[in-house]
């Protein structure tokens, strides 16, 4: 386990070297690649509400006094929570 954490870092270690001062990596089948998740948030209030997303979303930060700010912070501590938001935004503008 162990070599194979050694040679990852190496591997990422080359290709930061190789990209250094160059432009960055294109990622044309990710749709997530350059938005942010405060934007994605924004969307998902504006189209959903607060009320429905707590609803589609089980998550405290959607129903219980619900901010962007503490919503921001709890998705980005959260990476299972933060996958939904994702799932539901792609679902969403994809209609």
């Amino acid at each position: 386990m162990i070599i194979f954490a050694l040679l990852f870092k190496n591997i990422e270690c080359q290709f930061m070297k190789k990209n250094e001062g160059k432009t960055p990596v294109v990622q044309p089948n990710n749709p997530l690649h350059g938005v942010k998740l405060l934007t994605i948030l924004e969307f998902l209030v504006d189209e959903y509400g607060w009320k429905k997303l707590g609803q589609r979303i089980t998550i405290n930060c959607f129903t219980n006094n619900p901010t962007i700010k503490s919503s921001l912070k709890f998705l980005r501590k959260t990476p299972w929570a933060r996958a939904k938001v994702e799932a539901l935004y792609l679902e969403s503008i994809n209609k």
